[in-house]
């Protein structure tokens, strides 16, 4: 018999291929378990969840900054945090209290929206909590410690007071904004308009002290009969309290209820004191000022004490010195000097120690008259 040609010799295998292709599977899912197994021995995996990185809260920057001083009342106040806050965290603080809310400008950034603006001439702590009951993040780390920044606010605007004082009805001029603020922020800014006297005709001895945006008697006998109304020290001096009742005040609506009131003293013969409401001429009396030795001081102030009745005190012209009890219906305007009754044989010429005095009776109509505030004109 004849040999084959190796050529055409047939592999043992050839007819097993199936048995070489089911090894090759199985060694080759070992390789691949074993691989993964190598992997996850010996490091982190792409399919592996690693414990996420816990950034640490911080606060990064305040807006006013620490110590800014003459802040505008319309600013807004800012906290920069160095990651977001969970729900419900606790908020930071101002001292003395600003009504308003904290909402998130963005995950890291806190701002404070106020009812109004901060108080004119005010002085603020920002106090940012830290610590097991401060500012909780979203990963659940707080704050280590808690941040403090001071700031003041700018004084207020003079002008914006008296818009303000005229639009309540403490002044003897309305004020007619040409534009409304667009925030209640702004409530403490001036705004564009004009004034214009509430009555036609008024005496020039009072129209002549008036001059907006500057200081003058005017506005300083309305912020004291505001004062007076309010409860304040009546100094006619717009600080921190004042601004906040009389923004208060404008936001309510809530108008000065006496007639404006105003006296003129004529210190021609015969002397005469004569009282106006909301304009016009409500009541004239005979008056006494000052002797020539003690002569009552001309120009106009406002009314700052009043009593039913007391006792008067002072020193005569000749050195003496005089103590009168009793004395009814006064009006202090200008230091010594008062508005008051006293019981003279006549009346119109000077007479007093520098007072204007008028008939107890005439006294008693003009005293409910002149509230504190009152300005007074000695000419």
């Amino acid at each position: 018999m004849a040999k084959n040609p190796v050529h055409g010799r047939t592999s043992r295998w050839a007819g097993n291929w199936w048995v070489i292709g089911g090894i090759a599977v199985v060694v080759l899912a070992l390789l691949t378990a074993g691989g993964v197994l190598f992997l996850r021995s010996g490091g982190s995996t792409a399919s592996a969840d690693p414990k996420p990185k816990i950034v640490p809260l911080d606060v990064l920057a305040t807006t006013p900054a620490n110590e800014a001083a003459g802040i505008a009342p319309s600013s807004t106040v800012t906290v920069d945090l160095s990651t977001g806050l969970a729900a419900g965290s606790p908020m930071p603080t101002l001292a003395p209290p600003v009504a308003g809310t904290w909402s998130e400008l963005s995950p890291s950034e806190l701002r404070f929206v106020a009812d109004g603006p901060l108080v004119p001439g005010s002085s603020e702590t920002l106090t940012v909590p830290g610590g097991p009951d401060g500012l909780l993040g979203a990963q659940g780390q707080h704050l280590a410690a808690g941040t403090t920044t001071t700031f003041s606010v700018a004084p207020g605007s003079l002008l914006r007071l008296q818009q303000l004082l005229a639009q309540l009805g403490y002044l003897p001029l309305d004020f007619t904004p040409a534009t409304q603020p667009t925030s209640p922020q702004q409530a403490a800014d001036p705004q564009q308009g004009t004034f214009a006297w509430r009555w036609a005709n008024q005496p020039a001895s009072l129209t002549s002290l008036w001059s907006p945006g500057a200081e003058n008697e005017i506005t300083k006998g309305a912020i004291m009969d505001f004062e007076s109304l309010h409860g304040l020290t009546t100094d006619g001096i717009a600080g921190p309290q004042v601004w906040t009742d009389l923004l208060q005040a404008a936001a309510a609506g809530a108008s000065d209820p006496h007639p404006y009131g105003y006296v003129y003293v004529d210190q021609n013969l015969p002397q005469t004191a004569t009282v106006y409401q909301n304009g016009s001429i409500a009541y004239t009396t005979l008056a006494n000022t000052g002797v020539a030795a003690a002569p009552t001081a001309p120009g106009t102030f406002a009314v700052y004490e009043r009593f039913q009745v007391t006792t008067m005190s002072g020193t005569n012209p000749d050195g003496s010195k005089y103590v009168d009890p009793g004395i009814p219906w006064v009006s202090y305007f200008n230091g010594g000097d008062a508005l008051h009754g006293f019981v003279r044989a006549q009346y119109g010429f000077p007479q007093s120690v520098g007072c204007v005095e008028m008939p107890p009776a005439n006294a008693a109509v003009v005293w409910p008259m002149t509230p504190i505030g009152t300005l007074v004109t000695v000419s």
